[in-house]
Protein backbone atom coordinates (compact mmCIF):
# COMPACT_ATOMS: atom_id res chain seq x y z
CA UNK A 1 0.00 0.00 0.00
CA UNK A 2 0.82 3.32 -0.67
CA UNK A 3 0.55 6.02 2.51
CA UNK A 4 0.63 9.31 0.75
CA UNK A 5 -2.23 8.46 -1.34
CA UNK A 6 -4.35 7.01 1.80
CA UNK A 7 -3.53 10.00 3.66
CA UNK A 8 -4.80 11.74 0.36
CA UNK A 9 -8.09 9.84 -0.05
CA UNK A 10 -8.85 10.66 3.79
CA UNK A 11 -8.26 14.53 3.39
CA UNK A 12 -10.56 14.22 0.24
CA UNK A 13 -12.78 12.12 2.32
CA UNK A 14 -12.82 14.75 5.17
CA UNK A 15 -13.46 17.02 2.78
CA UNK A 16 -9.95 18.92 2.84
CA UNK A 17 -7.00 18.87 0.18
CA UNK A 18 -3.51 18.28 0.41
CA UNK A 19 -0.50 21.00 1.25
CA UNK A 20 -2.15 23.58 -1.10
CA UNK A 21 -2.47 26.59 1.02
CA UNK A 22 0.09 27.46 4.19
CA UNK A 23 -1.71 27.60 7.69
CA UNK A 24 -2.22 30.43 8.93
CA UNK A 25 -3.86 31.77 12.51
CA UNK A 26 -7.73 31.90 12.17
CA UNK A 27 -10.69 30.12 12.60
CA UNK A 28 -12.20 28.13 9.57
CA UNK A 29 -15.50 29.77 8.76
CA UNK A 30 -18.77 28.02 10.35
CA UNK A 31 -21.29 26.57 7.36
CA UNK A 32 -24.92 28.08 7.29
CA UNK A 33 -27.11 25.72 6.70
CA UNK A 34 -30.16 28.30 5.64
CA UNK A 35 -30.42 30.60 3.43
CA UNK A 36 -33.13 32.66 6.19
CA UNK A 37 -30.05 32.03 8.42
CA UNK A 38 -27.71 34.80 6.66
CA UNK A 39 -28.01 38.29 7.06
CA UNK A 40 -26.21 41.47 4.95
CA UNK A 41 -24.73 40.83 1.59
CA UNK A 42 -25.27 36.98 2.28
CA UNK A 43 -28.93 36.82 2.49
CA UNK A 44 -28.56 37.84 -1.42
CA UNK A 45 -25.95 34.38 -1.84
CA UNK A 46 -28.17 31.80 -3.76
CA UNK A 47 -26.81 29.03 -1.96
CA UNK A 48 -28.83 25.99 -1.69
CA UNK A 49 -27.27 22.97 0.42
CA UNK A 50 -27.41 19.54 0.38
CA UNK A 51 -29.02 18.39 3.99
CA UNK A 52 -29.86 14.98 4.23
CA UNK A 53 -29.50 13.04 7.78
CA UNK A 54 -27.52 10.58 6.86
CA UNK A 55 -25.57 9.62 4.03
CA UNK A 56 -23.13 7.00 2.92
CA UNK A 57 -20.50 7.06 -0.14
CA UNK A 58 -18.55 4.73 -1.71
CA UNK A 59 -15.85 5.93 -4.13
CA UNK A 60 -12.12 6.19 -5.73
CA UNK A 61 -9.82 8.31 -5.64
CA UNK A 62 -7.14 8.77 -7.92
CA UNK A 63 -4.35 10.74 -7.30
CA UNK A 64 -0.88 11.99 -9.45
CA UNK A 65 1.70 13.05 -7.07
CA UNK A 66 5.07 13.76 -8.58
CA UNK A 67 4.28 12.23 -11.87
CA UNK A 68 3.72 9.20 -10.08
CA UNK A 69 -0.44 8.11 -10.39
CA UNK A 70 -2.44 6.32 -7.53
CA UNK A 71 -5.25 5.22 -6.61
CA UNK A 72 -7.65 3.92 -3.57
CA UNK A 73 -10.57 3.14 -2.82
CA UNK A 74 -12.68 5.12 0.10
CA UNK A 75 -16.19 4.66 2.08
CA UNK A 76 -17.97 7.45 3.82
CA UNK A 77 -20.86 7.76 6.80
CA UNK A 78 -22.22 10.74 8.18
CA UNK A 79 -24.42 12.09 10.66
CA UNK A 80 -25.34 15.58 9.83
CA UNK A 81 -23.99 18.39 12.06
CA UNK A 82 -22.66 15.29 14.39
CA UNK A 83 -19.79 12.70 12.77
CA UNK A 84 -18.23 11.98 9.91
CA UNK A 85 -16.41 8.54 8.95
CA UNK A 86 -14.21 7.67 6.45
CA UNK A 87 -12.15 4.73 5.04
CA UNK A 88 -9.66 4.45 2.46
CA UNK A 89 -8.06 1.40 1.56
CA UNK A 90 -6.49 -0.56 -1.67
CA UNK A 91 -7.18 -3.79 -3.15
CA UNK A 92 -9.62 -4.87 -0.30
CA UNK A 93 -8.11 -3.67 2.74
CA UNK A 94 -8.20 -1.00 4.78
CA UNK A 95 -5.38 1.10 5.49
CA UNK A 96 -6.56 4.18 7.22
CA UNK A 97 -9.96 4.86 9.12
CA UNK A 98 -10.76 8.50 10.45
CA UNK A 99 -13.95 9.58 12.79
CA UNK A 100 -14.44 13.11 12.96
CA UNK A 101 -16.59 14.91 15.46
CA UNK A 102 -17.47 18.49 15.92
CA UNK A 103 -15.10 18.37 18.63
CA UNK A 104 -12.45 15.93 18.32
CA UNK A 105 -10.38 14.17 15.17
CA UNK A 106 -9.57 10.06 15.78
CA UNK A 107 -7.54 8.50 13.13
CA UNK A 108 -6.14 4.64 12.93
CA UNK A 109 -3.32 4.11 10.47
CA UNK A 110 -2.70 0.33 9.93
CA UNK A 111 -0.02 1.16 7.46
CA UNK A 112 2.38 1.88 10.26
CA UNK A 113 0.51 0.51 13.41
CA UNK A 114 -0.46 3.83 15.02
CA UNK A 115 -3.37 6.04 15.68
CA UNK A 116 -4.13 9.49 16.66
CA UNK A 117 -6.26 10.80 19.02
CA UNK A 118 -7.39 15.04 19.49
CA UNK A 119 -8.48 18.29 18.18
CA UNK A 120 -8.79 19.86 14.26
CA UNK A 121 -5.34 20.90 14.93
CA UNK A 122 -4.28 17.27 13.53
CA UNK A 123 -5.84 17.84 10.33
CA UNK A 124 -4.64 21.30 9.92
CA UNK A 125 -1.25 20.32 9.88
CA UNK A 126 -1.43 17.43 7.95
CA UNK A 127 -3.59 19.03 4.80
CA UNK A 128 -2.14 22.46 5.65
CA UNK A 129 -5.00 24.71 5.85
CA UNK A 130 -7.32 25.48 8.76
CA UNK A 131 -9.74 23.06 9.19
CA UNK A 132 -13.38 22.66 11.34
CA UNK A 133 -15.76 20.03 11.13
CA UNK A 134 -18.04 22.23 10.09
CA UNK A 135 -16.20 23.05 7.24
CA UNK A 136 -15.18 19.27 6.22
CA UNK A 137 -18.66 18.91 6.86
CA UNK A 138 -19.66 21.66 3.71
CA UNK A 139 -17.10 20.39 1.77
CA UNK A 140 -17.84 16.76 1.45
CA UNK A 141 -21.53 17.37 1.18
CA UNK A 142 -20.53 20.51 -1.75
CA UNK A 143 -22.25 22.88 0.49
CA UNK A 144 -21.74 26.38 0.36
CA UNK A 145 -19.23 28.19 3.30
CA UNK A 146 -20.57 31.81 4.56
CA UNK A 147 -17.72 34.26 4.98
CA UNK A 148 -16.84 34.94 8.83
CA UNK A 149 -17.99 37.38 10.22
CA UNK A 150 -16.74 41.00 9.81
CA UNK A 151 -15.30 39.94 6.29
CA UNK A 152 -15.42 42.05 3.18
CA UNK A 153 -17.76 39.38 0.63
CA UNK A 154 -18.06 40.89 -2.55
CA UNK A 155 -20.95 39.01 -5.26
CA UNK A 156 -20.82 39.04 -9.11
CA UNK A 157 -21.92 36.84 -11.73
CA UNK A 158 -20.08 33.77 -13.03
CA UNK A 159 -19.99 31.85 -15.79
CA UNK A 160 -23.25 30.27 -17.06
CA UNK A 161 -25.24 33.64 -15.15
CA UNK A 162 -24.62 31.72 -11.92
CA UNK A 163 -23.30 33.44 -8.62
CA UNK A 164 -19.32 34.44 -7.74
CA UNK A 165 -18.91 34.94 -4.24
CA UNK A 166 -15.43 35.89 -3.20
CA UNK A 167 -14.23 37.02 0.66
CA UNK A 168 -10.30 37.20 2.03
CA UNK A 169 -10.03 34.72 4.98
CA UNK A 170 -6.32 34.69 6.87
CA UNK A 171 -4.37 36.01 3.64
CA UNK A 172 -6.34 33.73 1.22
CA UNK A 173 -9.01 34.23 -1.23
CA UNK A 174 -11.80 31.88 -0.94
CA UNK A 175 -14.08 32.52 -3.90
CA UNK A 176 -17.17 30.12 -4.81
CA UNK A 177 -19.64 29.59 -8.05
CA UNK A 178 -22.56 28.71 -7.72
CA UNK A 179 -24.89 27.29 -10.44
CA UNK A 180 -27.75 29.37 -12.17
CA UNK A 181 -30.23 26.60 -11.91
CA UNK A 182 -29.82 24.59 -8.72
CA UNK A 183 -27.55 26.94 -6.52
CA UNK A 184 -25.28 24.20 -6.03
CA UNK A 185 -21.02 24.94 -5.34
CA UNK A 186 -19.60 23.88 -8.43
CA UNK A 187 -16.52 25.27 -7.94
CA UNK A 188 -14.11 26.22 -5.06
CA UNK A 189 -10.75 28.34 -5.12
CA UNK A 190 -8.67 29.35 -2.79
CA UNK A 191 -5.52 31.71 -3.41
CA UNK A 192 -3.09 32.93 -1.32
CA UNK A 193 -2.50 36.29 -1.47
CA UNK A 194 0.92 37.67 -2.57
CA UNK A 195 2.53 33.75 -3.83
CA UNK A 196 1.96 31.47 -6.46
CA UNK A 197 -0.35 29.17 -4.18
CA UNK A 198 -3.21 28.19 -5.26
CA UNK A 199 -5.83 25.17 -5.04
CA UNK A 200 -9.14 24.61 -6.82
CA UNK A 201 -12.15 22.30 -6.45
CA UNK A 202 -14.25 21.42 -8.84
CA UNK A 203 -17.77 19.62 -8.17
CA UNK A 204 -19.48 17.32 -11.10
CA UNK A 205 -22.01 14.74 -11.76
CA UNK A 206 -24.78 16.46 -10.25
CA UNK A 207 -26.98 14.04 -9.64
CA UNK A 208 -30.43 13.04 -7.72
CA UNK A 209 -30.34 10.95 -4.65
CA UNK A 210 -33.00 8.57 -3.43
CA UNK A 211 -35.10 10.62 -1.09
CA UNK A 212 -33.29 14.24 -1.42
CA UNK A 213 -34.50 16.80 -3.45
CA UNK A 214 -31.12 18.30 -3.80
CA UNK A 215 -28.60 16.73 -6.42
CA UNK A 216 -25.30 15.47 -5.08
CA UNK A 217 -22.02 15.58 -6.92
CA UNK A 218 -20.38 12.33 -7.29
CA UNK A 219 -16.98 13.74 -8.84
CA UNK A 220 -14.69 16.15 -7.32
CA UNK A 221 -10.99 17.47 -8.63
CA UNK A 222 -8.83 18.73 -7.00
CA UNK A 223 -5.63 20.71 -8.58
CA UNK A 224 -3.31 22.24 -5.84
CA UNK A 225 -0.53 24.14 -7.53
CA UNK A 226 2.39 25.97 -6.34
CA UNK A 227 4.63 27.70 -9.40
CA UNK A 228 4.77 24.98 -12.07
CA UNK A 229 4.35 21.82 -9.92
CA UNK A 230 0.66 20.71 -9.69
CA UNK A 231 -0.83 17.85 -8.02
CA UNK A 232 -4.25 16.70 -9.05
CA UNK A 233 -6.76 14.27 -7.24
CA UNK A 234 -9.41 12.71 -8.16
CA UNK A 235 -12.80 11.30 -6.56
CA UNK A 236 -16.09 9.96 -8.33
CA UNK A 237 -18.65 8.02 -6.31
CA UNK A 238 -19.98 5.17 -7.54
CA UNK A 239 -22.97 5.02 -4.90
CA UNK A 240 -24.11 7.66 -2.89
CA UNK A 241 -27.21 7.12 -0.89
CA UNK A 242 -29.20 9.37 1.73
CA UNK A 243 -32.15 9.43 4.15
CA UNK A 244 -33.07 9.06 7.75
CA UNK A 245 -31.99 5.65 8.51
CA UNK A 246 -29.39 5.42 11.44
CA UNK A 247 -25.47 4.40 10.63
CA UNK A 248 -23.12 3.03 12.64
CA UNK A 249 -19.47 4.32 12.97
CA UNK A 250 -17.54 1.77 14.35
CA UNK A 251 -13.68 2.94 15.36
CA UNK A 252 -11.64 0.68 17.96
CA UNK A 253 -8.13 1.48 18.35
CA UNK A 254 -6.35 -1.96 18.19
CA UNK A 255 -3.87 -3.71 20.75
CA UNK A 256 0.02 -2.86 19.97
CA UNK A 257 -1.33 0.68 18.36
CA UNK A 258 0.85 3.36 19.08
CA UNK A 259 -0.31 6.74 19.85
CA UNK A 260 1.27 9.57 17.82
CA UNK A 261 1.53 13.44 18.96
CA UNK A 262 -0.16 14.98 15.74
CA UNK A 263 3.39 16.23 13.98
CA UNK A 264 3.62 15.68 10.20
Amino acid sequence: MNKSVLLLALGLGAGACHRAVPTTKGTAPSVSTSTAERSGKEAAVKAVDFNSPYLTAKGKVQATIKGDEKSATINIRMRRDSAIWVSAGLLGFEGVRALLTPDSVRVINRLDKTYFAGGYDYLTKLLNVPVSFAQAQALLLGNYQPAPAGAALTLGTGPGGGQRVAYPLNGVLVEQLLQAASGRVEKLTLTETGTDRSLAADYAEFQAVDGVKTPFAHSLLVDAKQGTVSTKASLKYSKVSAGREALGFPFDIPKGFQRMKGNK
